[in-house]
């Protein structure tokens, strides 16, 4: 028996996704044939249609599976803090670090918004590195005395994952990513200390209380 069909059916996925994120990584979208996938993977095109409907699907899996690594990564430096502040500031260099990994470059940021449509690329997002972000925003507000509503949180989380979007996507594409991280780590940390400022000795905006 081909050794190829004793694998069970999650195996077969997962070495297609494997071999998905490799070759999108390595030619982007439009230059990765969907025969190069099943070849890398040693599957046959009729196991490759079993688990996804074409070359579209396969690419969103290979581009869940880099956001969920990195979104892990994100989260896990957060949680290596107990200070909010520091949570903040850890998970920021991590995301910096990710948006640097070839994957992430070429699968989210270049071929994402284009291959997947408006829609769909920020229902991914939404999925991941938002949810990353709107905790950390919530335990830096909850940090304050009583914490804020549910619609604040929501509103500071969206302004803040665009702005983590916006400098990730300058990272990403920088001739020199190294340089541009700091940069952006820098311009983010001015952001948080302003909000810090304002969390730790209150404003009118958000505190309206005399």
């Amino acid at each position: 028996m081909d050794p190829r069909r004793q694998r069970f059916p999650a195996e077969t996925r997962s070495a297609l996704v494997d071999v998905a994120v490799r070759l999108f990584t390595e030619g982007g979208y439009a230059a990765t044939s969907l025969d190069a996938i099943v070849a890398g993977a040693e599957v046959s095109k009729g196991a490759l249609y079993h688990h996804f409907s074409g070359k579209q699907a396969i690419f969103e899996a290979a581009l869940e599976q880099v956001e969920q690594r990195a979104t892990l990564g994100i989260a896990a430096a957060a949680d290596g803090h107990d200070d909010p502040w520091e949570q903040a500031h850890a998970g920021l260099r991590a995301f910096l670090q990710a948006v640097q990994e070839p994957g992430y470059r070429q699968i989210v940021v270049s071929d994402g918004p284009s291959v997947l449509g408006p829609e769909r690329y920020r229902e991914q997002e939404s999925r991941s590195t938002y949810a990353v972000v709107h905790q950390v925003v919530r335990s830096l507000l909850a940090a304050t005395d009583g914490g804020r509503d549910a619609a604040m949180v929501d509103t500071f989380a969206r302004i803040f994952f665009g702005a983590m979007s916006a400098v990730g996507g300058s990272v990403a594409v920088s001739e020199d990513p190294t340089a541009a991280a700091v940069r952006a780590e820098t311009a983010v940390g001015m952001v948080l200390a302003g909000l810090r400022q304002v969390v730790e000795h209150g404003d009118p905006v958000l505190d309206p209380t005399p």
